[in-house]
């Protein structure tokens, strides 16, 4: 790829998780990253390169290109030019395909924020075999989506004995507020069930057995937890599916690995609270109606303050145990949804453009693409990834 114009393009740079990406990307990209915000609005990608410029002034001619999410042809025009795509652009259900078909196609790295399962393995089934054709590789949720749990779990099992049956669970904690954006990816999603469902039969069903290993990894079951008295509940977000993508990949998860994924709350009046609200939310997601007025109070484009962001945090806390031993690892940081969520998607981007890496290709997982690279990047960027107990 050494002929191309740029090591990365991102798109979506005038939104909200965008524009933080990009001021990431000012701050920390080496200084000869030969880069461009890309988006369909020129006037709004000359406001964010001009607050670039504020940050590092050689940034005041960064290139800006101007392309409408939909256009194939440019996209692909765009990718055949490109090392590395990033794209915040969602819902991606709606929006994203085309560039993933474009970056499939010309054998361009892509990441982005996705939580949204459908469109994962919608785009499995329509693109992956081009990318792994081309060269490309494609992966999905490196945000807080899937970053902390996909890596957390690769860590927890590099403190475990080799070759050995391994069992994993994590425990998520959450204090943060959520953008528009988010909003509008959960809706959409939450009100596409059937979809979902369609498609991830479908995936089983075109990837057959892609390993003699036994993986399983899922939501796991309501517990108080042992320790701490709280509460666990499962958590049916895409995080689970991507672990078990790494661990069907990689060797290293044992011979049969199984993975439950919860969300952590310290009081049952809190759990039964989020129990409700969920329910409540998927309800008014069936109903066009309803579903229009709740998305018009969160609008694109908004979200958190720079001080509810500086107040925000996260923790995973992984307990993982095989061969006769038990470890408990955490992963942790700021403020998940944004700020965090920027530094893993331009760490995964500069570390897919730079680094040396295994050899893979289609779309591939952050833990099978990345690895040790990406874990010992967003260590250096203060992401804690830590062993409590061995």
């Amino acid at each position: 790829m050494a002929h191309r114009q740029y090591d990365i393009v991102l798109f979506g740079a005038t939104g909200f998780a965008g524009e933080l990406t990009a001021r990431y990307l000012a701050r920390h990209a080496p200084r000869d990253t030969r880069w461009a915000l890309a988006g369909r609005n020129p006037g709004k990608l000359a406001a964010v390169r001009h607050e670039l410029a504020a940050i590092d002034p050689a940034l005041a001619d960064l290139d800006l290109i101007t392309v409408d999410a939909s256009d194939g042809r440019a996209l692909r025009e765009i990718a055949a030019n490109t090392k590395v795509v990033i794209t915040t652009v969602g819902p991606y259900i709606w929006h994203g395909e085309p560039l993933v078909a474009a970056c499939a196609a010309e054998g361009t790295d892509y990441v982005d924020l996705t939580g949204e399962p459908e469109f994962v393995d919608t785009m499995f089934l329509k693109h992956h075999d081009a990318a792994v054709a081309s060269g490309a590789r494609i992966v999905h949720a490196c945000g807080f989506d899937s970053i902390p749990h996909d890596l957390g779990a690769y860590f927890t099992v590099l403190q475990l004995p080799e070759r050995v049956p391994l069992t994993v669970a994590g425990y998520v904690e959450v204090d943060a507020a959520f953008s528009g954006g988010t909003a509008h990816s959960a809706i959409t999603a939450l009100s596409r069930g059937r979809a979902n469902i369609a498609a991830a039969k479908a995936r089983r069903r075109a990837e057959g057995s892609v390993t003699t290993r036994s993986v399983h990894a899922g939501p796991g079951r309501p517990h108080r937890e042992p320790g701490t008295g709280g509460w666990a509940l499962p958590m049916p977000t895409v995080d689970p599916q991507i672990v078990g993508r790494s661990a069907r990949a990689l060797e290293r998860y044992g011979p049969d690995f199984r993975y439950t994924h919860h969300v952590s709350l310290p009081k049952l009046p809190m759990a039964a609270g989020l129990v409700g609200a969920v329910g409540a939310m998927a309800v008014l997601a069936q109903i066009p109606p309803a579903r229009r007025a709740v998305l018009k109070r969160v609008p694109q484009g908004s979200g958190p303050s720079a001080d509810k962001r500086a107040r925000s945090w996260f923790k995973v806390t992984f307990v993982g145990e095989g061969g006769g031993r038990k470890v408990i690892t955490r992963v942790s940081g700021g403020d998940p949804g944004y700020d965090e969520t920027a530094k893993m998607l331009a760490e995964s981007a500069l570390c897919l453009a730079f680094d040396e890496l295994p050899p893979t290709a289609g779309q591939v997982t952050t833990a099978t693409a990345m690895g040790d690279a990406l874990l010992d990047r967003l260590q250096k960027a203060d992401l804690t990834f830590e062993v409590l107990q061995a």
